[in-house]
């Protein structure tokens, strides 16, 4: 059953949005505003539901309140990689502090896991996760959210596995002192009907995995210096590609193309390379025979969908638990190249695209790639994950 909650308007807070794929990073600090004030409507239909348990995200630490004297098992359900979580939310980060400075954040937390490639960060990734101890308008910023959510609960739920990130889950549960239950990496199902003619016309004119996709989810939205670099990069690899941009809600969205493409640009890639704005089909776009290799910003479900479709990956992180995931993917599982950085701003030229894509490409470079589809596509594997998180949740909710 699924039953809406309606968002009180909140000033500064766009009529109807209710996701943060369609605000800026300012809107989205509203909305956190708007769902603490759903908080009666979500204490009367656990009143009235009654579950055996309850799994709440980061920014509704006080679901536990109402769900406590209800006699329920609150659960966090964390949408962040264990390494992000690992590396920015757990208590030894208190060492600093309330409000720990670029410096600190640096360097791994106390008692991270051994020979993780995430020992230390770039000062631009350390700078980024400061927004993580930022309180806006005297509201309690997203570390205290995560951490009062999680010590509250009876246990934290996760959608990875212990193949993937086992260090990190270990590390986690033992900052917490809380089990971790994990669901498995989600896999998307195979996509439903067919490619719309327009890309499926435009693909099927190149050779098999000559295209790269370039793609990053419709929640990072790149700065025009970055945009542009990208499709300069795009341009001097010589592939084909098509590159899909999004933009927040209310934007003048061809404004904001035009500022990103570089004069002449689109003339110079006629009938190679095509920018596109909005959603598209990416799970069938990523599946075509002509799709190589896949550029994105090391979404945990996006990395995933490139792996299970079989392309080589590039990862170009933008923000957040973007910057740690692409760490995880390409340095400690080894199925992807990251774009090359600048240390202290994180800028990136058109030859480091290209030149990233051309190491994502080269042969040889499947083996890791292989043996990751390979688990994720194994249906007894899938179940097992399954059945694992039933058990533990079961178990969960009989205990007193």
């Amino acid at each position: 059953v699924v039953v809406p909650i309606h968002l009180s308007p909140v000033p500064g807070l766009p009529a109807g949005a209710s996701s943060t794929a369609e605000l800026s990073a300012d809107g989205a600090e509203l909305l956190k505003v708007a769902l603490d004030g759903t908080r009666p409507q979500v204490a009367a239909l656990l009143a009235e539901l009654r579950p055996v348990a309850v799994l709440m995200d980061f920014a509704t630490p006080w679901v536990h309140d109402i769900a406590a004297p209800l006699g329920l098992k609150a659960l966090h359900l964390s949408v962040f990689s264990a390494t992000a979580g690992a590396f920015n939310c757990v208590p030894a980060r208190r060492l600093h502090g309330p409000h720990p400075s670029a410096h600190d954040l640096r360097s791994a937390p106390a008692g991270f896991p051994e020979g993780s490639s995430l020992a230390t960060i770039p000062a631009y990734q350390a700078a980024d996760l400061t927004y993580l101890f930022t309180s806006f308008d005297g509201k309690p910023c997203v570390y205290d959210r995560v951490l009062a959510s999680i010590e509250a609960c009876h246990g934290i739920v996760m959608k990875t596995c212990a193949e993937m990130e086992g260090s990190y889950i270990d590390y986690l549960s033992g900052q917490f002192g809380k089990p971790v239950l994990l669901a498995g990496p989600v896999v998307p199902e195979p996509p439903q009907g067919e490619l719309e003619d327009q890309w499926e016309n435009w693909l099927s004119a190149f050779p098999d995995k000559a295209v790269v996709l370039a793609s990053f989810g419709s929640e990072t939205f790149l700065p025009v210096a970055a945009a542009t670099e990208l499709l300069l990069g795009l341009e001097a690899t010589g592939r084909p590609f098509l590159a899909v941009f999004n933009f927040p809600r209310g934007a003048d969205t061809e404004a904001e193309l035009q500022a990103r493409v570089p004069l002449g640009f689109m003339e110079r890639v006629k009938g190679r390379g095509r920018v596109h704005v909005g959603w598209v089909q990416q799970q069938h776009i990523l599946r075509h025979r002509s799709v190589g290799c896949f550029l994105n910003h090391g979404g945990f479900s996006s990395v995933v969908e490139g792996l299970v479709a079989g392309c080589r990956l590039v990862l170009l992180p933008m923000k957040g638990d973007q910057y740690l995931n692409a760490a995880l993917f390409a340095r400690d599982l080894r199925v992807g190249v990251e774009v090359a950085r600048r240390d202290e701003d994180g800028w990136f030229g058109r030859g480091d695209v290209a030149d990233a894509v051309a190491a994502a490409m080269a042969d040889g470079g499947d083996g890791e790639l292989r043996k990751w589809r390979e688990f994720l596509t194994d249906d007894a594997v899938q179940m097992r994950f399954t059945d694992e998180f039933v058990r533990q949740l079961k178990e969960l909710v009989r205990e007193t």
